[in-house]
């Protein structure tokens, strides 16, 4: 406990101190900080300090990386320090993307900020849904407690599991909304509006709507656009009766351009988002499957070091609630299993007594689907131990592709990803992931590591990346 408290003071005082600070938070693996002023930030100074695994800055952004459980603590201490929550953004300016970002890098970190904050309801309710996936279809399990499809305490797991998933168009809806500076409640009802039951019983065109047509794209831009619409009408109507005529007006205009215009459009860009990811798998055979594995899972790594993982989120939603399989997670989850495989084999080959004290604290959380503390830690800093991860990610997203692993829902990766596989798939998904470590290992001691690395291992990782989504990070395929 002192010595975690010995480090938030420390960290807080190479960032410049508290009236530095502008927002604090955290997320699975970083300590996540917006600061006033960067000439300020002792850089070198917090990569040094022992518990550190690694800093990614841009602007006015820090990530300190510091593993799970850990993390929590610190930012706990720093919010006594300092007087704010974790969660708190006092300067709205935290919040926008930096102005040198890319458009598309503005539009995956709105996305983040939308879905991220949804990830502990996410993991929790898969976990739940695997847990009774793996009751039911474990015969043997099943008779020693008894237990059928129709047992209270199935039906019981089952809808706690499947609330989050059945109401996910209204929690975005109310996050999109946040994020767009409009009223959340009104962002809800917009997501809402995708949802509904009644609308089935509604032709327009000489169609019926279709419930949950367009899914959370629809959603995205249904609440988008309440909140856009919300803000242009406050501009013209009296303070006195805004209450009344802003969110009536905003709602009604929105319903309308919803069932005519956005719900449609949701529904053609998610077809196409998802439609073209099966095809991606499915065309070419099992060659191609197998090609277009290697391919995710391969560059997955890459892009959790820039934050754009986090894009992926939805077309994740959108392949479950359109064909109830994911396809895409138990590929993108070999990512973690490459660097565990070069992880260990630099542990045996190294003689640096702090790169295995990191890898002995890295591994282990690597397998449960946590993997910034060994590409911060270990291979990224070493450099080509990285690529040989990536190629081991890369075996292992071959036999998931070729296979056909799928899971039904989404929320962890790694070893524990076992629980939340389609029935039948455990195999499958356990023969990649042994080859993905297997892979990970071979390549590693063959070309990744070096005596040399040894001498030149500083336990950091010295590029920053770009500016990573801020909140909380997915313990998924979707983490850093």
């Amino acid at each position: 406990m002192e010595k975690e408290k010995e480090l938030s003071r420390s960290i807080l005082n190479l960032l410049g101190g508290q009236e530095n600070l502008v927002s604090l938070s955290h997320c699975m693996t970083r300590l996540r900080v917006t600061i006033k002023d960067p000439t300020k930030v002792q850089l070198h100074g917090l990569k040094e300090l022992s518990d550190v695994l690694g800093v990614v800055h841009s602007a006015d952004h820090y990530q300190i990386i510091l593993g799970p459980g850990k993390v929590a603590r610190i930012a706990h201490h720093m919010a006594g320090e300092t007087g704010m929550t974790p969660e708190e953004v006092p300067d709205e300016k935290a919040d926008t993307p930096h102005q040198n970002s890319t458009l598309m890098r503005r539009f995956l970190q709105r996305l983040a900020n939308i879905f991220v904050p949804l990830i502990p309801a996410i993991v929790a309710s898969g976990m739940l849904l695997g847990l009774t996936n793996v009751i039911l279809h474990t015969q043997l399990l099943a008779n020693l407690l008894g237990i059928t499809s129709e047992s209270p305490i199935i039906l019981l797991l089952s809808a706690m599991s499947k609330v989050v998933f059945t109401y996910l168009a209204i929690f975005v809806g109310i996050n999109t909304a946040r994020e767009f500076g409009g009223t959340p409640a009104l962002g809800g009802v917009a997501g809402g509006l995708i949802i509904f039951p009644d609308i089935g019983n509604v032709s327009l065109y000489g169609e019926a709507l279709v419930p949950g047509r367009g899914g959370l794209i629809g959603v995205l831009l249904a609440a988008w656009f309440i909140s856009i619409t919300e803000r242009y009408i406050r501009r013209f109507i009296p303070n006195t009766i805004d209450i009344i005529i802003t969110p009536t007006l905003a709602l009604l205009i929105t319903g309308f351009a919803t069932y005519t215009l956005l719900q449609p459009l949701g529904g053609w860009i998610a077809d196409g988002i998802t439609d073209g990811l099966k095809a991606l798998l499915e065309t070419g055979g099992m060659l191609g499957a197998t090609l277009s594995g290697a391919v995710l899972a391969g560059t997955f790594l890459p892009l959790v070091m820039t934050g754009l993982h986090q894009g992926l989120i939805p077309i994740h939603m959108e392949l479950l609630n359109k064909t109830g399989l994911d396809p895409l997670w138990p590929i993108l989850g070999m990512a973690g299993a490459g660097q565990v495989g070069a992880a260990l084999a630099i542990y045996l080959k190294t003689k640096n007594t702090t790169l295995k004290t990191v890898i002995k604290g890295g591994v282990p959380v690597g397998i449960l689907g946590i993997g910034e503390p060994l590409i911060y830690g270990v291979t990224l800093p070493l450099g080509r131990p990285f690529i040989t991860a990536c190629l081991g990610a890369a075996v292992g997203g071959a036999i998931q592709g070729a296979l056909g692993t799928a899971t039904v829902a989404i929320g962890v990766s790694g070893l524990p990803g076992a629980l939340l596989l389609a029935k039948g798939h455990l195999l499958h998904f356990m023969v990649g992931l042994v080859a993905a470590y297997g892979a990970g290992f071979l390549f590693t001691w063959l070309f990744g590591f070096t005596r040399e690395m040894d001498h030149t291992y500083t336990g950091k990782s010295a590029s920053p990346a770009k500016e990573a989504p801020k909140t909380h990070s997915l313990h998924s395929p979707t983490s850093s």
